[in-house]
């Protein structure tokens, strides 16, 4: 049986992939790997149809190295111990393993001592966050690239390229057809090839219009951004309407994510949020968006609309402070700029000389806890709005004291 066209436009190497230009280019990271003759094991993640399994091929052609491609849902023990075995006989191989966040710990254990020695490289690929999805000890052996999402200018260069390819020989196709695959695809490369060829095959003539197109796939265009903002800029969309407390914005923006079932990315911007622009004005939203979160994943598309639309109108319209992140990120300055300084004696493991809050009067005595030579930093600037507005009365107090004490 022939081969799908989209299977045939693989690319044969780096150069020939399309889009992931802060990945792959002149003076790029997986260029730069491959120009090196460097490989080192990586997970590749991000949406279906933009390039992973491409690109794991792509680099493995462009090196001529020994490889192997597993599955982690479907291959099992043997099938790895397999590659294991040939590794050994040929002093290394290129493990390309699909599902990677999939991977039993049966699986994980023969897995780690062969990364960990170098027997094997490494190129696991996944749809999901690798941070949340995929084992620690797995994602520590590896560097992590997430692919961003192909836009429409990246698939109208792959269906240009495509109508080249010699099965598809006498075809007729204009711009504005080429524009509308496209923008039917959902950013998606393969279902762009696979709605090509089968335009093309589904004629008499050979010529693809609009109407034929739209006869093979009606579904309604959706425009993640009519003026060729990406996905991401949607997401930068949502938090700063979220952020700025416009609740239409905000739910606008959420709908252009929710309709094209991107619920990953809803939970890890709104989490995001939750943490850096609400904060400690309202701490409580934390946990009420993982509760959203947990219902939108049980229920699933069209019904995970309810939970999501409600915790977004809620964060939209929830008082907003910024100061905890803040104040941390001052902190870590000062441990990257060497501005450290040597633990108090007092509060050292074992120290004689440290006084036990719970012994005094409100659990609470004033003794130094900031190295010597940090002793009056302060990166806390509390403000006075909503459940912030209690803890900045208790830190000014224990400032009181605090100062009475010196």
């Amino acid at each position: 049986m022939d081969k799908p066209l989209a299977f045939k436009l693989a690319p044969t190497s780096l150069t020939e992939v399309i889009g992931q230009r802060h990945l792959i280019g002149p003076g790029k990271i997986l260029t730069n790997l491959v120009k090196n003759k460097k490989l080192f094991s990586m997970i590749l993640y991000g949406k279906p149809g933009i390039g992973k399994t491409s690109i794991a091929n792509a680099i493995i052609k462009d090196l001529n190295i020994r490889s192997r491609f597993l599955n982690a849902t479907v291959n099992t023990k043997k099938d790895l111990d397999i590659v294991i075995e040939e590794a050994k006989m040929y002093d290394g191989i290129v493990l390309v393993m699909d599902e990677i966040h999939r991977l039993n710990k049966d699986k994980q254990d023969i897995l780690l001592p062969q990364l960990e020695s170098g027997l094997i490289t490494l190129i696991g690929m996944t749809t999901s966050n690798p941070y949340h999805a995929i084992n620690p000890a797995i994602r520590s052996r590896c560097q992590l690239f997430e692919l961003h999402e192909l836009d429409t200018e990246d698939i109208i260069t792959g269906l240009k390229r495509a109508i080249k390819h010699p099965d598809l020989d006498g075809i007729k196709i204009d711009d504005k057809s080429i524009e509308l695959i496209a923008k039917l695809s959902g950013n998606d490369l393969r279902y762009a090839y696979n709605l090509l060829e089968i335009a093309f095959y589904s004629t008499d003539d050979k010529t693809i219009t609009e109407k034929k197109i739209r006869r093979i796939n009606n579904k309604p265009v959706f425009f993640a951004d009519k003026n060729g903002e990406g996905h991401y800029d949607v997401l930068s969309g949502l938090q700063k309407s979220i952020r700025g407390s416009d609740i239409n914005a905000a739910l606008h923006y959420l709908a252009r994510l929710t309709v094209e079932g991107d619920l990953d990315s809803i939970f890890r911007r709104l989490s995001v949020i939750a943490y850096e622009d609400i904060g400690l004005a309202n701490p409580a939203i934390g946990p009420r968006l993982d509760a959203a979160i947990h219902a939108a994943e049980r229920v699933g598309l069209p019904e995970a609309r309810i939970p999501l639309g409600t915790i977004v109108a809620e964060m939209a319209l929830s008082p907003k402070s910024n100061t905890a992140h803040i104040a941390f990120d001052e902190a870590i300055h000062d441990i990257e700029e060497g501005n450290v300084g040597s633990i108090p004696p007092h509060i050292k493991t074992n120290a004689k000389e440290y006084k036990y809050p719970h012994d005094y009067p409100g659990a609470y005595v004033v003794q130094q806890y900031l190295p010597e030579k940090l002793k009056n930093k302060k990166y806390y600037h509390p403000k006075d709005i909503g459940y912030e507005k209690g803890m900045k009365e208790i830190y000014e107090r224990l400032e009181k004291l605090r100062q009475k004490s010196r």
